[in-house]
């Protein structure tokens, strides 16, 4: 007889999809503290031990939530310098973060970890998961700026360059502003750190032009 949940059957599919849908709704409602195991399987009517055999931890339901919440950024214009370029791209993830909450609960609940699952059993740390969920959210910021940093514009203008250091000199002001709630970044904040940029790479800003 065949396992009811077997990898082949869709109902293993949908089952899981039930879950992500009900922590998904959780999570933007009310945050990561709602996501509890009991709240995920009340909401979706899936069985505490098919929550588990999808997800071995809470963490790993909250790193695959995250995931999926996770809005795209869009590819970097081909056109202008490679200045205009970054301003360009700096203003949209500016306006990203700033208009995407689930950006910050994300980056502020991968700085901590993970966090205990209402569960004893499964309360214990899951590094694979917060590690594979970072690796998403670095690639997903790095992926724009590689596109333009890589370009034999871009390598005239800056030489030689560390991207994953451009990354946080140019998105970390942005996400520090945001998680502290200082002050929201607009289009001319987004111009000054793209200058500075260039400027302490030897370029200024008319080398890039």
């Amino acid at each position: 007889m065949a396992d009811p949940l077997d990898p082949v059957d869709p109902r293993l599919e949908r089952s899981r999809m039930r879950l992500l849908d009900a922590a998904s709704q959780l999570l933007t409602t009310g945050g990561v503290e709602a996501v509890t195991v009991e709240a995920v399987t009340r909401m979706s009517k899936v069985a505490r031990a098919t929550l588990y055999r999808h997800f071995g931890s809470t963490t790993q339901l909250l790193a695959a939530t995250f995931e999926r919440l996770l809005p795209p950024v869009d590819s970097p214009t081909e056109d202008g310098s490679v200045r205009d370029r970054l301003i360009s791209l700096l203003t949209a993830q500016a306006d990203l973060i700033e208009q995407a909450p689930v950006q910050m609960t994300t980056l502020a609940w991968l700085a901590m970890g993970s966090i205990r699952g209402s569960d004893a059993r499964h309360h214990e740390l899951d590094p694979g998961a917060v590690k594979s969920l970072r690796a998403r959210v670095i690639e997903q910021y790095r992926q724009s700026l590689d596109q333009i940093l890589t370009t034999p514009d871009a390598r005239a203008a800056l030489g030689e360059l560390d991207t994953t250091f451009a990354l946080l000199q140019l998105l970390g002001p942005i996400v520090f502003s945001r998680l502290t709630g200082l002050r929201p970044i607009d289009a001319d904040d987004c111009r000054r750190l793209v200058d500075n940029f260039l400027a302490a790479h030897g370029t200024g800003c008319e080398g890039s032009r």
